[in-house]
């Protein structure tokens, strides 16, 4: 028996998967993962695969990066762990003053958790507790886009609008209000991205006028709704949400766990509109892939509504590693890459070849419906797809030393910022190849 296999046996008689149905791994076999090394993960047996996707989009360095690894090493030996309840550290200090500081110090005080769920809980209680602490307690319900995914979470489901995640659970479940979103997608003849984005905005308006008395916050993903199928919007619609959610007195909470930390082209995705929201959610890249941490910032206007002598009115959520000390320094040594490296404007050059060579590859397919991109994300959807595609797409890329997930007929992928020319075109190159395998099998 390989050690691909030994370990695949183990595997299935051990481990239930996340987000998986596991009678489809008769067909499809998981892929033992021995170690990784820049973009490339190796299985057991020596074979290895170019992780487009970062690992569900939070690697972004590079697997076994020296310098986040030296970092978690370095504070191995100083502090592990210690309950951020009562006690202070220097990592998530330093982390708290360095993610404040690119907000420009509009938004501050961060509160810490392990997953991007959390941090989308987090961020919905504290909206609603605020408008409770400010004699408000009819303010308590949300208002996301339609196909909007912000964690899977009971909390995190009632703003999430992707039916595969939210239906079978629908009992446990609290729904929030859906508005139109602005995936550009939608242009009718003779529209642009930006007309789409004043119309969804224009049904907000509408939504408010009836409802901001009881709505504590609207909740999007900035510039990019990425489970839904990679929808891409222009920034003006963030331009007149800010201003209607100002208007209403309506918070308005920026899911950037996915489209933060440089994905979208800028280091938060918001930067774009030229806005600041009232809670920003970070998590996924935040930590160069290496350890659970996620993160809520807000305004100082919302933290003072919570400072009191009344344990009542102080904020009423915790997790047993809230602010773990290697999780933080694993995310300072994240930010020092970004400084010394200048991986924002480095990216842009990154952005411009992956575009290039996707266009060559794939653009003028007659499949092929809406290539886009966003920064370091870049879709297409595929046109006539069978149900089955996007298992049958996963099996032909692995054939081609690929990692790609797409999301139902939409191929996408979110690479690691490490990727040179020779691996941009490797990966446009076989990601056509495993395209037209897909869609002969």
């Amino acid at each position: 028996m390989s050690a691909n296999a030994a370990l695949l046996a183990r595997s299935l008689a051990a481990v239930w998967h996340p987000c998986t149905q596991m009678k489809h791994h008769e067909q499809l076999p998981l892929i033992p993962i021995a170690r990784g090394e820049g973009p490339w993960l190796y299985d057991m047996d020596g074979r290895r695969y170019l992780d487009g996707i970062s690992s569900w989009w939070v690697n972004l360095f590079g697997h076994a990066n020296p310098r986040i690894g030296h970092a978690i090493k370095d504070q191995l030996d100083r502090l592990e762990h210690v309950l951020l309840a009562g006690f202070t550290h220097e990592p998530v200090v330093e982390l708290s003053e360095r993610l404040a500081a690119l907000t420009g110090h509009r938004l501050g005080h961060a509160f810490y958790a392990s997953d991007g769920a959390s941090a989308t809980e987090i961020a919905l209680k504290m909206s609603a507790h605020f408008w409770r602490n400010q004699g408000q307690p009819h303010k308590n319900r949300f208002v996301c886009l339609a196909g909007s995914y912000h964690g899977e979470t009971v909390g995190a489901l009632a703003v999430t609008d992707v039916a595969l995640f939210r239906d079978a659970y629908a009992p446990l479940i609290r729904p929030a209000s859906c508005v139109p979103n602005p995936d550009a997608r939608q242009a009718m003849p003779g529209e642009t991205a930006v007309d789409v984005a004043r119309r969804a905005a224009a049904a907000l308006e509408t939504f408010l006028a009836e409802h901001a008395g009881e709505t504590a916050a609207l909740i999007v993903e900035p510039l990019v709704q990425c489970a839904s199928g990679m929808a891409m919007y222009d920034p003006e619609y963030l331009r007149l949400a800010r201003a209607l959610c100002d208007r209403h007195q309506v918070h308005l909470i920026a899911d950037e766990i996915a489209v933060g930390c440089g994905r979208s082209g800028s280091f938060f995705a918001c930067e774009q509109a030229g806005i600041t929201p009232d809670f920003l959610c970070l998590s996924k890249g935040i930590s160069g892939g290496y350890l659970p941490l996620s993160i809520v910032l807000t305004r100082d206007a919302v933290y003072n509504v919570f400072y009191d002598n009344d344990t009542a009115r102080g904020f009423l959520h915790s997790h047993s590693y809230t602010g773990n000390p290697l999780a933080c320094r694993a995310a300072l040594a994240t930010l020092d890459i970004f400084a010394e490296d200048e991986v924002i404007a480095a990216n842009r050059h990154r952005a411009t070849r992956l575009g290039e060579a996707f266009r060559a590859a794939v653009g003028d397919h007659p499949r092929v419906r809406h290539l886009r991109q966003q920064g370091m994300i870049l879709a297409f959807d595929v046109a006539d797809a069978p149900p089955d595609f996007a298992r049958r797409y996963f099996a032909e890329a692995l054939q081609r030393e690929l990692l790609l997930r797409p999301i139902g007929p939409t191929v996408y992928t979110l690479p690691p910022y490490i990727l040179d020319d020779v691996h941009i075109d490797f990966l446009a190159r076989r990601s056509a190849e495993a395209l037209e395998a897909a869609l002969a099998g």
